[in-house]
């Protein structure tokens, strides 16, 4: 990364906040669902039930507080998201039961949709003359702060105490609170004037909303090293598994030095479609590879896997630059947080359905699965370049700001 601190003051601060709430996002994602199985002894389908839940019921608040944000200010707003995140999250250490589970995962899975779709005004207001780009440096600041996260959290997980997985989740909330605190230091956001035509017009702007869906179904690329390679590695192949923290570190580490880099290269909407086909066609790659592990001997299966997650993130750098692009350039300024809520859905679906989908598919049916999933992607990117240059057509014939 040619710059690892920001140039501007407001960069900086937004920088910081990202960093410490991720950081706090590293302990839940690593022993968050061990915290409920292993502490709380809720039984494991009860906790997948709850999560499932918790993600439906988050989507629709990325449209609403992106709109709020829009027309109220995005500092204060998305502060309040992450306090919510914070009080929520310090709520996990009274959950005795289902129920509970499910109010204080649905109350934190809601907000930090919410803070998503939030943030997104205030990315576009101090993001400099290329958005974007500042929203790809976030990305490799994002990897950094769970990698740390997950490092502290393997202490709580050593132990496996019920005061340890506590410590993690007060850790973690404090994290949240903490990161609030730091947007104290970032210049409000100023709401932007009324607007001629329908209130909620990312609902009705059909090229976007195309956008958004194939967005979505790329998107389940997030959960192919995260669930579908863990569980291939260790049931269909020889390698060694240990390998599949290596494949992790090999992702983390590629993020982190190339998404600026990558999405730097993707200057305009028509860019960003062709990123998408380009990350189709590695993901096709990629799955192909890993397909090609099983039922060889342990040198070859580890030398395959593991040039699948360098293909694979390689796809995901194209991906996520494309998805930056599209989803700010393609947005009406006065409207920024109302459509990052909107294109916050198709990642919300594939975060509640991608790692049922990919189990079914490439774990229950093997190896024919890992060629079907690849396809998708690939057709998906085919079909995203299209969906471009229909909203290009049809940009701001919808509504114009109010003057």
């Amino acid at each position: 990364m040619p710059h690892l601190i920001p140039d501007t003051g407001p960069q900086r601060v937004v920088a910081a906040s990202n960093f410490v709430y991720t950081v706090g996002s590293g302990l839940y994602l690593t022993a968050g669902v061990l915290y409920f199985t292993q502490a709380v002894h809720l039984p494991t389908s009860q906790v997948g039930i709850g999560l499932g839940m918790a993600g439906l019921l988050s989507l629709a608040m990325g449209i609403a507080v992106g709109h709020l944000a829009d027309r109220r200010g995005a500092r204060g707003v998305y502060a309040a998201t992450l306090v919510v995140q914070a009080l929520a999250t310090a709520g996990f250490v009274l959950v005795d039961g289902f129920w509970p589970f499910v109010l204080a995962v649905g109350a934190a899975t809601g907000a930090k949709a919410a803070g998503l779709a939030a943030r997104g005004p205030i990315i576009r207001r101090y993001g400099g003359d290329r958005p974007q780009e500042f929203r790809a440096y976030l990305r490799a600041v994002t990897n950094v702060g769970i990698s740390l996260g997950a490092l502290l959290a393997g202490w709580a997980v050593e132990v496996g105490t019920l005061p340890a997985y506590q410590t993690l989740v007060i850790g973690n909330a404090v994290a949240f609170a903490a990161s609030a605190a730091i947007l104290a230091f970032l210049p409000p956001v100023t709401a932007k004037p009324g607007v001629h035509g329908p209130r909620w017009i990312a609902l009705r702007d059909r090229p976007y909303l195309l956008l958004t869906a194939l967005d979505g179904i790329m998107a389940v690329q997030f959960k192919v090293l995260t669930v579908a390679v863990p569980l291939w590695l260790v049931g269909a192949t020889a390698a060694p598994r240990w390998l599949v923290s290596g494949t992790m570190v090999v992702n983390t580490v590629i993020v982190v030095v190339f998404q600026v880099r990558a999405s730097r290269g993707i200057g305009d909407p028509t860019a960003g479609g062709v990123a998408y086909r380009r990350a189709g066609v590695a993901f096709l790659v990629s799955c192909s590879l890993i397909s090609l592990s099983a039922g060889t001997p342990a040198w070859a299966a580890a030398t395959l896997l593991m040039a699948a997650v360098v293909v694979h993130t390689v796809g995901e750098l194209w991906h996520s630059g494309g998805g930056f692009e599209v989803s700010f350039a393609l947005a009406p300024e006065h409207a920024t947080g109302q459509y990052l809520g909107v294109f916050g859905l198709g990642a919300g679906l594939s975060e509640a359905v991608g790692p049922s989908v990919l189990i079914a598919l490439c774990i229950t049916w093997g190896r024919p699965g890992w060629y079907l999933v690849g396809a998708l992607f690939a057709l998906t990117g085919l079909a995203t370049p299209f969906a471009v240059r229909w909203a290009r057509r049809t940009a701001g014939l919808l509504v114009a700001p109010a003057t």
